[in-house]
């Protein structure tokens, strides 16, 4: 079995109590440490000299608003940039500098500050951005303008002086922006009068070199040859013409298409003929004919007016087709003849529009040049008034973006220090900070604190806790506070024994000075008050010290018997309780560096065992002398004896492996040494005995006493 080999140990969780036991622990640290930082932070609050605060508060609006266009309707665009931008400005050169020769601040200050001498302008806006503090107040347009000096009325000066500085600058910043595009337009306003002056010569020279005839200056175009009323004339008669050559011509086809017997019934009643001749010879025609046929009826054919009344139709008939032979005639010549006159116009109108072209494109370029040059000038009008306006615009007093909404006043209470906040901030500080320490060295001390740390760390119970300060009980007397928690000692000692012939314990530790010998005695002395007879050897050669508890000589004593020197009957010495002897150490030989590793101490220890009930032996430190893994290695019990926040775990750690190694039999743990009035988590564990049997009368004191000497003594005998 590999005793060195670590075993898995389990989580450490710390409870309430434990951050308590800290606190009780570390108190002293927290109390120091609180008491120097409330001490420090009251004494700096007083030194410290007043400061009084004065707060202007003003608007500001951006000095041009774009507008946007979506869907019909008009929104201002939004600069998520533009207080913070204007915050950083306020605190910039150009509005400081402007504070700084306002109020003298350099002569001010150099006096004030400087020893007379003064500052520079650099150095004194450095030194006035300290006592500025700019706060936007959220999702407004308002900015607080907060100065913090020495002096309330000068702070409200500062105050109110840079709200001013920054409205002046603003102005300025905003005329000089004006008088910018005034410079721009007036630039662009000389120039264009340059390009006018050039545009004008190149017109002269068009109408020269072209020959334009113009004579009204305000005309943007060339005089028509044939004047627009003239024009429209020639177009209606024009319009008129194809209409009557359209009419006749139609009229004339339709006729042509009929024979000269239709024609004698249509000629006189078509629109626009002059058939007279025509209607008076059909009259004559239609009574000819009318008379031809009575008289054939009544004289017959043969008759002579008959005869000469035929002739006449005859010859009426020859004139109706020379009348109707020379209408068409002459609708065909008036057809013509109205051909013609519309030929006529349409050429003269084809000829005034050719000529009209001719001359248009031959004077373009010119009334090209003449109407840039009036648009030009148009243009050049337009900036005179731009310019103009902008001017008078200029000379009008402004009014600013930037409105100063409260103007700062001198308050008469300082604002800090706030004395009341600095001393609580101070003590809430100091306290933290002494906890925060108190647990940090905590953190940083890995010795034994609980029973929790022992049994976590060595995986060994713990069987005894004893209280800090103990003495011996020889001494305090067997009603002593401190022998109770002796006799729960003796009393997990007796259950640990598996067998009643295991009867030798040594008590061993991983350094000096964790209260070995004095466990050691008060332990003897409690097994002695029982009824036990017990011996107690002090093993430890190089720095014995149970002579010196026991009061008794060290001139003889292990090593005299060990050496042969002397018997044991010589070396064991009595005390003051009949049952409980000690074997003191003797003195040290030169010779004597093994001699508790020989035979002569194994046979000692069988027959101190065989004589005694129990045989206690104290050991020198573990870690640090091989005598103390002798005796472990030859006793029946160990016992590990721990101090209370001594030594680091990994010390205790190393004393049991020791033990473990050679062969030890270590049954648990004593916490030595433990602070019981700071340490609440061992009251239940010795504490509350202390109250339970310390608050009885004397005389029942007495009774338990006894009690627990005779009867108990007795009990346990029978048990084991």
């Amino acid at each position: 079995m590999d005793l060195t080999k670590n075993q898995p140990q389990p989580e450490a969780r710390l409870h309430f109590l434990d951050y308590w036991r800290i606190i009780r622990i570390r108190k002293a640290i927290i109390i120091t440490v609180f008491l120097i930082t409330a001490i420090i932070a009251t004494a700096v609050t007083f030194i410290l000299p007043p400061s009084y605060a004065s707060t202007t508060e003003i608007e500001i609006e951006p000095d041009y608003v774009a507008d946007i266009n979506v869907g019909g309707q008009t929104y201002a665009t939004y600069d998520p940039y533009f207080i913070q931008t204007e915050y950083e400005i306020m605190q910039d050169q150009q509005v400081l500098n402007r504070v700084v020769d306002a109020l003298n601040l350099n002569e001010v200050w150099g006096k004030k500050y400087n020893n007379g001498e003064p500052f520079k302008t650099s150095e004194t806006i450095e030194f006035l951005k300290r006592k500025i503090s700019l706060d936007p107040v959220r999702n407004t347009k308002l900015i607080d303008i907060t100065v913090y000096d020495d002096d309330s009325q000068e702070a409200a000066d500062l105050a109110n002086g840079i709200a001013t500085a920054y409205r002046d600058y603003r102005l300025d910043l905003q005329r000089q922006r004006m008088m910018g595009g005034i410079k721009v337009l007036q630039d662009t306003y000389d120039a264009d009068a340059q390009k006018i002056q050039a545009m004008q010569a190149n017109v002269d020279t068009l109408r020269t070199n072209l020959g334009v005839n113009d004579t009204d200056p305000t005309s943007l175009g060339p005089t028509p040859l044939v004047s627009e009323e003239e024009m429209q004339q020639l177009h209606t008669s024009m319009i008129e013409g194809q209409m009557r050559y359209a009419q006749l011509a139609t009229q004339l086809a339709d006729l042509k298409k009929l024979s000269l017997d239709q024609l004698r019934n249509v000629l006189p009643g078509t629109p626009g003929v002059v058939a007279t001749d025509l209607s008076s010879d059909l009259d004559k025609l239609h009574s000819a004919e009318q008379k031809f046929v009575t008289m054939t009826n009544e004289y017959g054919v043969d008759n002579p007016d008959v005869i000469s009344l035929k002739s006449l139709i005859a010859e009426l008939n020859h004139e109706i087709d020379a009348s109707v032979n020379g209408i068409m005639s002459t609708l065909e010549v008036n057809v013509q003849s109205e051909k013609a006159s519309l030929d006529s116009l349409v050429t003269m109108v084809d000829s005034a529009k050719l000529q009209e072209q001719k001359e248009t494109s031959r004077s373009q370029p010119y009334w090209e040049a003449k109407r840039d040059l009036e648009n030009e000038i148009e243009f050049h009008k337009l900036l005179a008034a731009e310019i103009a306006q902008k001017q008078l615009d200029l000379d009008i007093p402004k009014t600013s973006d930037v409105t100063i909404e409260r103007v700062a006043e001198a308050n008469k209470s300082p604002v800090r220090p706030n004395k009341t906040l600095n001393i609580v901030l101070g003590i809430v500080f100091g306290l933290l900070v002494g906890v925060g320490l108190a647990f940090f060295i905590e953190y940083l001390d890995t010795s034994v604190k609980t029973i929790d740390d022992v049994e976590r760390a060595l995986q060994t119970p713990v069987i005894g806790v004893i209280p800090q300060d103990v003495g011996c009980l020889l001494d305090e007397g067997v009603d002593s506070r401190h022998a109770e928690a002796y006799r729960v000692l003796r009393t997990n000692i007796m259950f640990s024994r598996k067998d009643d012939k295991l009867n030798s314990i040594v008590v061993v530790s991983a350094g000096a000075g964790e209260g070995k010998s004095t466990t050691v005695t008060n332990l003897a002395t409690v097994f002695a008050q029982a009824g036990d007879r017990v011996l107690i050897v002090d093993s430890d050669l190089r720095r014995p010290t149970l002579h010196k508890i026991l009061r008794v000589s060290n001139s003889i004593g292990l090593t005299n018997y060990l050496l042969k020197q002397n018997t044991l009957e010589e070396v064991i010495q009595t005390t003051s309780i009949p049952t409980l002897h000690l074997m003191a150490s003797g003195k040290l030989p030169s010779s004597s560096m093994s001699i508790l590793n020989s035979s002569q101490m194994r046979e000692m220890i069988t027959e101190l065992k065989r004589r005694y009930d129990f045989v206690f032996f104290d050991s020198p430190p573990i870690l640090g002398v091989s005598d103390a893994s002798v005796l472990a290695s030859e006793m029946d019990m160990v016992i590990q004896v721990i101090q209370y926040r001594r030594y680091p775990q990994p010390m205790n750690i190393r004393a049991k492996q020791s033990i473990e190694k050679v062969g030890g039999k270590l049954i648990g743990i004593a916490l030595n040494n433990i602070n019981m009035s700071q340490d609440e988590s061992y009251y239940y564990y010795s504490g509350y005995y202390h109250n339970y049997y310390y608050s009885r009368t004397e005389d029942e004191q007495e009774a338990a006493a006894k009690q627990s000497a005779d009867g108990g003594a007795a009990e346990i005998k029978q048990k084991y």
